[in-house]
């Protein structure tokens, strides 16, 4: 199976501390990082204790991660993370010190709820996903709301089937049928000419 370069320095990352990020799957024993390649599908991934981790193209999508999570994937290689969840949700500690002090590029896009989910936010949310640098990860409280911003990103930004990027979206963790219906609408708006 195919993966990024960093799943196969993450998955050996992973066997010796436990705690890295890293696809499940690997390139096989002994394969250099060189010759191993971007998956073409959402794979399983693991970060530190988080749950819900999935990853393609560097991207790594998950729900809220702790300290040692940001510090786990710090040391496999996260550049970047992009929060979507507001200043006043607890996180348990202070995430955007916690990221700066590991030397982590830390953006934030808080949203909550149907009435936020604004073309503002979708606009935002793919801008950030095309041009953070990479790996990163992308997260929120429980991967609903990454699912949300997902769709319009797979579809619009990357060419994917509607369809498809939905079905990843639900598999990242979206459960709101708002959000679904609010990135379709979305989709549909900017594919007009």
């Amino acid at each position: 199976m195919k993966t990024t370069p960093s799943s196969s320095v993450l998955a050996g990352l992973a066997g010796l501390l436990a705690l890295a990020c890293g696809t499940t799957s690997d390139a096989g024993p002994g394969a250099s990082p060189a010759a191993a390649q971007a998956p073409e599908a959402l794979e399983p991934a693991i970060c530190g204790a988080l749950e819900k981790v999935h990853e393609l193209g560097g991207v790594y999508t998950a729900g809220q991660p702790t300290a040692e999570d940001l510090a786990a994937a710090r040391e496999a290689g996260i550049r970047t993370v992009i929060d979507l969840r507001k200043p006043g949700e607890d996180r348990g500690y202070d995430e955007a010190a916690a990221a700066e002090a590991l030397g982590l590029d830390y953006v934030t896009l808080p949203w909550n709820g149907p009435a936020e989910l604004t073309d503002e936010v979708f606009e935002r949310g793919r801008e950030l996903l095309r041009t953070a640098e990479r790996p990163l990860l992308f997260h929120c409280a429980s991967a609903n709301r990454c699912g949300a911003l997902w769709i319009p990103y797979r579809v619009l930004d990357e060419g994917v089937p509607l369809d498809v990027a939905v079905a990843e979206a639900k598999t990242i963790g979206l459960k709101t049928p708002e959000y679904e219906s609010k990135a379709r609408a979305y989709v549909a708006r900017e594919r007009r000419p």
